[in-house]
């Protein structure tokens, strides 16, 4: 596939979403125009079974530079993910075994695949960084260790932070970075693509790669997707959009982001042009109706990430269940271990705890078959559906 040089799309690629590039955005623009194929990578630490939109931001990133001619490579984190990354944790990460980084990372491939081409011409590569990490002898780690000092681990965040508060490093999280630099070494790439979050990281690696084969790398960082509150929308705050999730999931979710996610999320999480991107950005702050907008968003990214068929699915349950008010077509089934009705609100996932459920039942949160439940004893009978709000629906079997 020959390599494009179109400079409206490598401009989009280089501004598109994007907080920082490292040496300078015109060094990459310079490799970009000089028509030269690039080898770069993200890589991607199996500590949950799905990936996410969150992971999506960078995939969409990737397939820029795979759409003009370019090597993309997908890293499975799989001996890094034992590890444990110690990025924005102010307490240590729980190590994982070999048995469920290598169980999570199963779907990993086949739903990037909804955005990166992995056959035909120019197509993506997977790649475990097992495959050179796990050979490592303790003296390669001592001589690799020996290109990084003390006082640049040190100036990472949230080590500073949790020196502050009193909390401690351990040694296995100083050497996580050093590992995923080596990444970059192992591979002899051209460049990095990931979050903000990721930079040291992916800093290290620039640093490793320049002393041990004296070679600039390029490291591109991509703004992250954050809720109202400012968390990033990923697994470990709990409010992530899973590529494994149904239609009427992920077009509900991005329903109930708020408004100001509306514009960031067109530009992080479609393909849609950034004109128009603008132009409601700036119908919006004409007086225009977010929710018009956020129902278009729900739709692109459902449809970017599941499919178009899927989008219009999960479009028509959202009319049905939610602007209309009527049952889904399908309602799930649950079979509870106790038929009273706190019982079955925890059992079906609707909420975490009794003492939940029973502050939705008593504020009128709650219905059985269409009725308004006031009695938080009450007993649920086989065949009857249980309603909480207006989206979640299970029938009692």
């Amino acid at each position: 596939m020959p390599i494009s040089t179109d400079s409206k799309k490598i401009e989009e690629l280089l501004t598109r979403g994007v907080e920082n590039i490292y040496p300078a955005k015109e060094f990459l623009r310079s490799l970009l125009a000089s028509g030269k194929k690039l080898t770069l990578y993200t890589g991607y630490d199996p500590t949950a079974p799905t990936l996410h939109v969150g992971h999506g931001i960078t995939l969409l990133k990737l397939k820029q530079f795979q759409d003009l001619g370019h090597k993309i490579i997908m890293l499975i984190g799989d001996f890094t993910g034992m590890i444990g990354d110690p990025t924005d944790k102010l307490s240590t990460r729980k190590q994982l075994s070999r048995k469920e980084v290598i169980v999570n990372c199963k779907l990993y491939q086949r739903q990037a695949s909804a955005l990166l081409n992995f056959s035909g011409r120019n197509k993506a590569e997977l790649k475990f960084n097992s495959t050179w990490l796990a050979k490592m002898r303790f003296d390669d780690v001592l001589k690799l260790t020996a290109h990084v000092t003390v006082p640049r681990l040190l100036e990472r965040d949230m080590f500073q932070e949790r020196l502050k508060q009193g909390g401690t490093i351990h040694v296995h999280e100083f050497l996580y970075p050093i590992m995923q630099g080596y990444d970059s070494v192992a591979m002899n790439v051209d460049g990095e693509v990931g979050g903000n979050d990721q930079t040291f990281n992916m800093l290290i690696g620039r640093d490793l790669l320049k002393e041990i084969k004296n070679k600039e790398k390029f490291v591109l960082t991509m703004r992250l997707l954050t809720d109202s509150a400012g968390r990033k929308m990923g697994k470990s705050e709990g409010n992530m959009i899973a590529f494994s999730d149904t239609s009427e999931d992920m077009f509900g979710k991005v329903m109930r982001w708020t408004d100001e996610m509306i514009i960031n999320g067109f530009e992080l999480c479609t393909t849609m042009s950034m004109i128009e991107i603008k132009d409601m950005g700036q119908a919006m702050s004409q007086g225009s109706n977010p929710r018009d907008f956020k129902l278009r968003l729900a739709y692109e990214i459902t449809k970017t990430f599941l499919g178009e068929a899927s989008a219009k699915k999960g479009q028509a349950n959202f009319a049905a269940v939610i602007q209309s008010h009527e049952k889904p077509a399908e309602v799930p089934e649950l079979k509870p271990s106790v038929y009273d009705i706190l019982t079955v609100l925890v059992e079906a996932g609707f909420v975490k705890s009794r003492g939940e459920a029973r502050r939705d039942i008593e504020g009128g949160g709650v219905r059985v078959n269409d009725e308004k439940v006031s009695d938080v004893g009450r007993i649920v009978k086989a065949g009857e559906i249980v309603q909480k709000g207006k989206r979640f629906f299970v029938k009692v079997v």
